[in-house]
């Protein structure tokens, strides 16, 4: 695929219209048109925040080779899920989120000792 027709997908699939990523770059629809037509080339100011509106690194839109990975929100899954998405990070970025949690689950238990304290006081 070339740019135009990457910047062209991108939008399609951040379901905009020409209009909203021409009023976002600072150019009017017809030259957005070209832009996606590869009649016009884009500028790198444009291409900056062409980026920021689709969410995205320039580098994805120069070289997208389809369609462009979901933010995962942990948030919304299952605990088994959650663990599964934990376990496909590096194992330094595991690492990190256990000793987080790890932290968290220690303040948790100081938390609980003082209020169970102070409250027999």
């Amino acid at each position: 695929m070339n740019l135009a027709n990457n910047i062209k997908t991108i939008r399609e699939e951040k379901g905009l219209m020409q209009k909203d990523v021409a009023n976002h770059i600072g150019v009017d629809k017809s030259t957005y048109s070209k832009i996606e037509k590869g009649l016009r080339e884009i500028t790198v100011a444009e291409l900056l925040k062409m980026s920021q509106l689709f969410n995205c690194s320039i580098d994805q839109i120069v070289n997208n080779e389809g369609q462009l990975p979901r933010e995962v929100i942990l948030e919304d899954k299952s605990t088994v899920e959650q663990m599964r998405l934990i376990q496909q990070l590096e194992e330094e970025d595991k690492q990190i989120i256990l000793r987080l949690i790890d932290k968290m689950l220690t303040n948790k238990k100081f938390k609980d000792f003082f209020q169970k304290n102070i409250t027999a006081l």
